[in-house]
């Protein structure tokens, strides 16, 4: 049977309709927040010492992550790291490391990295380019980033594990101490190694009390 021009033209028009419904109907969900678990994560660096690696890490530091793993390039990172507690195992050391030789704490007591563009680099993997702020020098660095999974944790909620790792130069950031060998060399080198292990829980809506409101 043959419809006339204005039926096919409704006809193809409630098509596309009931296709971009279906497509709505499938939207992936809108990227959660994280907020990052201190106890079970790290923040750690490690420096060429001579001709070794020394390590040291940061035990206090705070932050969010907000990820949809159907779509990395969503995702979002704010980090918060309080400078004062570098710790690498020798407190003669960590105090050095916190005088204006190096991060000048009492002026710079915080360092932040916050992402300004996210690529999907594989399955679970992407690229975080973002500001890294230290001794109040702020400079791009790109993390290589990987989801390490998303599952229940204690107390029933529920909890994402990341693992971003990159490579700096403390030139950049004034981070600049440094002394030469008898013989030739440096005691340090400027590349300075990061590996930043991640456990986040998810930081669930407030549930609605009895008038159905949310509650704050």
């Amino acid at each position: 049977m043959r419809y006339p021009p204005a039926h096919r033209l409704l006809t193809a028009s409630t098509a596309v309709i009931l296709v971009l419904a279906g497509a709505a109907g499938t939207t992936q969900a809108a990227p959660e927040t994280y907020a990052i678990d201190t106890v079970h994560s790290s923040i750690a660096f490690s420096v060429r010492h001579f001709t070794s690696k020394v390590p040291g890490r940061f035990n206090k530091f705070e932050g969010t992550i907000v990820v949809d793993p159907k779509d990395l390039s969503t995702t979002k990172v704010d980090v918060i790291i309080d400078v004062a507690s570098i710790d690498t195992a020798i407190a003669d050391r960590d105090g050095h490391l916190k005088s204006p030789d190096f991060f000048d704490v009492e002026t710079h007591p915080k360092a932040t990295f916050k992402s300004t563009r996210v690529t999907a680099a594989g399955p679970n993997r992407a690229k975080i380019e973002g500001t890294l702020t230290i001794r109040g020098v702020s400079k791009p660095v790109v993390l290589e980033a990987e989801v390490l999974g998303f599952g229940p944790g204690n107390g029933g909620r529920w909890v994402g594990g990341f693992e971003a790792k990159t490579r700096i130069n403390r030139q950049d950031f004034q981070v600049a101490w440094n002394k030469a060998v008898e013989g030739g060399g440096l005691v340090l080198s400027n590349d300075v190694d990061l590996v930043i292990n991640i456990e986040a829980g998810r930081k669930d809506p407030k549930p609605a009390d009895k008038s159905g409101k949310t509650g704050r």
